[in-house]
């Protein structure tokens, strides 16, 4: 089993996800108690794909992140560096065009895509910095960011149980659904060691990002960042 470190060298962080790829969808669905199905609703309504639009979803995984997009007629595409992940979204959804790629040297040109949105990945990418780079280099003028992270609660007492939530009970809960319960004891510290809204917002507009703004959801637990690429 692989358990990546904070320092998020690529080659652990994509080992790590291809021990975890085969019940990745599941343990996300018991972690999140559910949640996580309410959190992609949001991306897809933020990101408002409509038809022959071109989507890049990054740290997309199995391609579950990447259905909302695909069946509002637009052309997504489901991009990672785990294979492992990428193998078993194949298996399940062939059609989709899943391509291997690390966020900070995506293999696109410029300008090419209407979209570009990223869920529970960003903070696994070692150079955030670069990967926003990157995500605005292959968005066409006036297009747009879409990124929904783990964040702060924003109320100081449900923010202390839900650390304590993260730290203490899901390597436990993960034990009992996950093929490995180890990295997910990495997934609990990089979200505590994550930026808060208003720091990613700025990293955001640092990137050449504008109209950046973001709101809350689940009280905080995690946060919607949107961004534009100007003409």
């Amino acid at each position: 089993m692989t358990r990546a470190s904070l320092d998020k060298q690529p080659h652990e962080v994509a080992s790590m996800f291809d021990d975890v790829a085969e019940r990745y969808d599941l343990t996300n669905d018991v972690l999140s108690l559910g949640q996580d199905r309410r959190w992609r609703k949001e991306v897809a309504k933020a990101v408002d794909a409509r038809p022959a639009q071109k989507i890049l979803d990054l740290a997309a995984g199995t391609g579950t992140s990447s259905m909302p997009f695909a069946v509002t007629g637009a052309y997504v595409v489901p991009c990672d560096f785990s294979l492992g992940m990428l193998q078993v979204g194949k298996r399940n959804r062939a059609w989709l065009p899943y391509t291997a790629g690390d966020a900070t040297r995506l293999p696109f040109k410029d300008d090419v895509f209407d979209a570009v949105t990223i869920s529970f990945g960003l903070r696994n990418v070692q150079d955030t910095d670069a990967a926003l780079r990157e995500m605005r280099r292959v968005t066409r003028p006036g297009g747009r960011i879409v990124i929904c992270e783990f964040s702060h609660p924003t109320w100081a007492p449900f923010r202390t149980v839900y650390t304590e939530y993260l730290m203490r009970a899901l390597p436990p809960v993960a034990r009992s659904v996950s093929s490995s319960p180890d990295a997910y004891v990495y997934l609990a510290e990089s979200i505590r060691a994550w930026p808060d809204q208003p720091a990613l917002a700025d990293r955001l507009k640092g990137a050449g990002w504008s109209k950046v703004a973001w709101r809350n959801l689940t009280g905080g637990v995690v946060a919607l960042h949107r961004g534009f690429k100007d003409s």
